[in-house]
């Protein structure tokens, strides 16, 4: 395998020798250099820089990590269309201009606007097409190889649940309705201030919590009358969990102060720290063990193409 290495290397074009010292694996007759794995991993490696700027070991710790990843997923994806070459599949032209005429309404409206844009990312159109292609072919080829019609049994999910019945505790949870009236960016916070007043004093008179909440919050919740379903007390923001500690189901906090907004507070309910039961939890189980039954499927594909393929690591 190494002197095969060595003589792929060496019919390379002169205009492609100067690359040799940039290649992180070969694979088939395709080269994979490491500017196409920093190109591949770009978009995670900046959200990482972002997460971890203050964390440097951590950061490069988890860059190394990201790298070794994304190899990997560009190998995957060069044994894949090898396989697809070899195997005397086809791809219509007509089929593939549809899709990247798609993708570029759906993502730039137009074919100017993707070029500008394109080149101002170093691409061009070509480039976009021979991905899009290549995303066509490793999708189509896995749905063909790796089938999601199978069944997770009853018996199955109760094992997992038996195995892993303290995945499924919580802690003490209450059930809310909330009000939020949020603060201007700039300027006096006074009118919202009285507005949450004006609210308090409404539901002292017994105007209905969701009534209110559905007229002025201006929560994500205000549609369903404010309901904030179940959440553990630990979660909520200190000033919120506080006020909360004392109350009984029915009651209603006074206006709460926060740095971003005004708010009020109805407990619905609350339960005490509890293990889920399985029915609280099936579908959950099924969802996880039919990622886990693909995932194991996938590596099984990959491995059979990896028996039948080259692939040199530099």
């Amino acid at each position: 395998m190494i002197l095969l290495a060595g003589l792929v290397l060496c019919v390379l074009p002169a205009s492609q020798a100067a690359l040799v010292n940039g290649v992180a694996v070969i694979v088939n007759d395709k080269i994979v250099t490491y500017q196409d794995i920093e190109l591949f991993v770009a978009q995670e490696m900046e959200l990482l820089e972002r997460q971890y700027f203050n964390q440097p070991q951590i950061l490069e710790k988890k860059k190394l990590a990201l790298r070794a990843d994304g190899l990997e997923q560009l190998i995957e994806r060069q044994l894949i269309l090898y396989e697809f070459k070899t195997a005397g599949y086809n791809l219509p032209e007509s089929y593939l201009n549809d899709v990247v005429n798609e993708k570029i309404k759906q993502r730039f409206g137009d074919r100017a606007t993707a070029t500008k844009t394109l080149k101002e990312n170093g691409l061009t159109l070509e480039t976009f097409r021979q991905r899009t292609r290549e995303e066509i072919i490793v999708e189509a080829l896995r749905q063909k190889n790796v089938s999601s019609e199978f069944i997770i049994s009853p018996h199955k999910v109760e094992t997992y649940y038996a195995q892993h019945t303290n995945d499924f505790a919580v802690k003490d949870e209450v059930k809310l309705r909330r009000i939020i009236l949020n603060k201007p960016a700039t300027g006096s916070p006074e009118t919202a201030r009285k507005i949450a007043g004006e609210i308090a004093g409404k539901l002292k008179e017994g105007v209905p919590f969701a009534e209110m909440a559905s007229v002025y919050s201006d929560g994500p919740e205000r549609a369903k009358g404010g309901d904030y379903d179940w959440v553990e007390p630990g979660k909520l923001l200190k000033d919120l969990a506080d006020a909360v500690s004392t109350l009984k189901p029915g009651q209603i906090t006074g206006v709460i102060d926060t740095p971003g907004a005004f708010f009020l507070l109805r407990l619905e309910d609350r339960r005490p720290a509890h293990i889920k039961s399985l029915p609280e939890v099936r579908d959950q189980i099924e969802r996880s063990l039919r990622v886990e039954e693909i995932n194991r499927l996938q590596k099984k594909w990959i491995d059979r193409l990896r028996k039948k393929s080259f692939v040199a690591y530099f």
